[in-house]
């Protein structure tokens, strides 16, 4: 890889300032190198999938979160263009429906699980739970929460426990044979200002911003504080995140697919055996005698 893994891999344990973090950082590459990479990069993940498919021992779930235009959707777009829609599925979780409010938090999250063979990626995903929920504690209420009756109730306790719930809910499902890579797009507030001014200024792109995006930006400094807890209490050995740098989006995309196409090159993936040889001559046998 043309970049530092320890710059970007949260380890266990490891407690992180996201201020710390260079959003802009690029490793060895420039714009032009990357762009090389990713074509490379997008042909590997094609081939290793159709292995990770066949030999149907483990899933995949890719966990995207991020700042609004951070680059998440282009990101899905660039990286797995290539990959065959039979084996992979994107899920965009919106704010709960009130059937979904009316079980625990992870709940939608775990009927969306890919099985094996598959690779899910989860556009903003159970994560949500301890992000917007943080930064707006008042939506806890409409869960419905045995005494959790006003804010007061939603205290360090709180937060901790629902830490802990995901990360037993990612424990289960990696021992359960899903191999899990959690990437957090870190873009810096002045690079959110510049594309949302760009969706702005460009017709094709208007319908992408929301004013609720202006709405949320002036909550930054309490979603920065929420994805550093986030990051803080829930990288773990089995499923760490990854802090990518993605004040350029060229190197946010090949950062992702390489540490994705590294992830399955190393499971180690091979072709089923095929049946007894003998059937198979008989097989070919049979067909040019027709």
């Amino acid at each position: 890889m043309k970049f530092e893994m320890n710059k970007i891999i949260v380890n266990a344990n490891n407690k992180i300032n996201l201020e710390s973090y260079d959003t802009k950082y690029v490793g060895e590459f420039d714009k032009d190198s990357a762009k090389k990479a990713l074509k490379k990069n997008i042909k590997e993940l094609k081939e290793i999938q159709e292995i990770f498919y066949a030999d149907d021992s483990h899933s995949l779930l890719i966990i995207l979160q991020a700042s609004d235009a951070a680059g998440k959707d282009g990101a899905i777009r660039h990286v797995m263009g290539g990959i065959n829609p039979q084996g992979c599925r994107v899920h965009s979780f919106k704010a709960p429906s009130k059937n979904e409010l009316e079980h625990d938090f992870i709940w939608r999250h775990y009927k969306a699980l890919p099985e094996r063979g598959m690779i899910e990626i989860f556009n903003r995903s159970h994560y949500e739970n301890v992000l917007v929920t943080k930064v707006h504690p008042e939506w806890v209420l409409g869960e419905n929460i045995p005494f959790i009756n006003s804010v007061a109730d939603i205290d360090e306790n709180f937060w901790a426990d629902r830490y802990k719930r995901i990360n037993d809910f990612e424990y289960h499902i990696h021992k359960s044979g899903t191999r899990i890579l959690k990437f957090f797009l870190n873009i810096s507030k002045e690079e959110q200002k510049n594309r949302f001014l760009a969706r702005l200024d460009t017709p094709k792109k208007q319908w992408k911003f929301s004013t609720g995006d202006l709405k949320e930006r002036k909550y930054w400094k309490e979603y920065r504080k929420a994805f550093e807890d986030m990051i803080n209490n829930t990288s773990t050995e089995y499923a760490p995140w990854h802090i990518i740098p993605a004040d350029n989006k060229w190197f946010s995309r090949i950062a992702i697919g390489e540490i994705i196409h590294k992830t399955m090159k190393d499971l180690n993936l091979k072709y089923p055996k095929p049946e007894n040889q003998e059937l198979l001559n008989d097989a070919r046998k049979q067909l040019m005698d027709e």
